[in-house]
């Protein structure tokens, strides 16, 4: 970020292929929509390149690029909402998501194919939890991101962001108590 910040062309290449996938993964569990995630990755990006001169140096950046990221969508689903159009919540259509709905990298999954019915009864329950419980599940679990960087990137506090985060979970486990297993 720091040889991005002093105007080294080839930084920019390097630090979109390490942090876009994430990036993408995370608009993507919010939107729900292939198409409009990959236009808020973009427009994330412009504003960090816009914004690069108050990143301040040494600090950690995936932070602060998940904090544009969630502003971008805010700003999308206030537009939205002011239009009346709402953003998609049908998981159907998705395209290969870069992660596992376990947490773990796609690649990483080995037999997904017996908990298919697990995987679509947990996005479904995913899907009904209210935005800022789904944020906060999404930001903890699926990203792996803590309590205190979760806070940051959604610009509350821990405290919050913990009671969001419990209250999902446990919204979740009655969700999924009577999914069977194979």
């Amino acid at each position: 970020m720091g040889r991005y910040c002093n105007g080294e062309a080839g930084a920019f290449h390097q630090l979109y292929r390490l942090v876009a996938p994430k990036l993408l993964s995370y608009l993507l569990r919010m939107t729900r929509d292939y198409a409009l995630a990959e236009d808020l990755l973009q427009l994330t990006f412009l504003k960090i390149h816009r914004a690069r001169g108050a990143y301040v140096r040494g600090a950690e950046p995936l932070p602060w690029m998940y904090a544009i990221a969630h502003r971008t969508f805010l700003d999308e689903a206030r537009k939205r909402k002011r239009s009346k159009v709402q953003l998609s919540r049908e998981s159907s259509g998705l395209p290969e998501q870069h992660a596992h709905i376990s947490g773990q990298a796609a690649d990483q999954v080995t037999d997904t194919d017996d908990n298919s019915e697990l995987t679509k009864a947990a996005l479904a329950a995913l899907d009904r939890l209210p935005a800022k419980q789904r944020e906060a599940v999404v930001l903890t679990k699926l990203d792996g991101k803590s309590i205190a960087e979760a806070a940051a990137i959604t610009g509350t506090t821990p405290g919050a962001m913990k009671v969001r985060a419990h209250r999902g979970y446990v919204a979740l486990r009655k969700a999924l108590a009577s999914v069977e297993v194979p």
